[in-house]
């Protein structure tokens, strides 16, 4: 697969504007602030593919990548953050309950902050993509900040809240250093390299 062939196909406001054509859909969840588009510029290989907002909560639709017309990337509105009106959050909250209701989710990919435990928000998520059945890759951002003695315990706190399966992978990463890209490549591609 050329991941470089990639492009915005739609920002879905509403359940009638999700994407039903039969692709695969890998979702990307996390919270508002912990570098959901610079995992996926970095997973695709792109310096502002997805982009990264000047402000953490910026992202408030369901947005469509194609990737070599083969399958989708799927970035939901970041998460958890506070400034966000209740009305907002709450349109938010059907916006991603439809979706993740909608059968169409075929891999999750939920992203969490490598240097604190997993939030009340990240938990919810994970129960949302377990409830869809679908297997889910988490994926431990910000790994640059952590020593490296602090990185074996922050991966098992991370097991451990999140109440994870052991066959469900755990991908220490670093969007900054670059650090486990080939792996989440892997995990959900079945490739590492990225063909131009």
């Amino acid at each position: 697969m050329n991941l470089s062939n990639a492009g915005f196909t739609i920002g879905a406001t509403a359940p009638k504007s999700f994407v039903r054509d039969g692709r695969a859909q890998i979702a990307f969840a996390g919270r508002s602030n912990v570098g959901k588009s610079s995992v996926i510029n970095c997973l695709l290989n792109r310096k502002n593919f997805a982009r990264v907002g000047s402000a953490p909560g910026k992202t408030s639709q369901i947005n469509y990548f194609l990737i070599d017309r083969q399958l989708y990337l799927v970035d939901l509105p970041g998460y958890g953050y506070a400034k966000v009106s209740k009305a907002e959050r709450e349109r938010w909250g059907r916006l991603m309950e439809a979706y993740f209701a909608s059968g169409l989710i075929t891999q999750g990919v939920q992203i969490v902050d490598a240097r604190h435990s997993p939030t009340a928000d990240d938990r919810t998520m994970m129960r949302w993509f377990r409830d869809t059945g679908c297997p889910v890759t988490v994926v431990a951002n910000k790994l640059d900040k952590l020593k490296k003695s602090e990185i074996e315990p922050s991966l098992q706190r991370i097991r451990q809240v999140l109440e994870l399966e052991e066959r469900t992978a755990i991908i220490p990463f670093s969007a900054q250093n670059r650090v486990g890209v080939e792996a989440l490549r892997q995990a959900l591609f079945g490739q590492s390299g990225v063909h131009s």
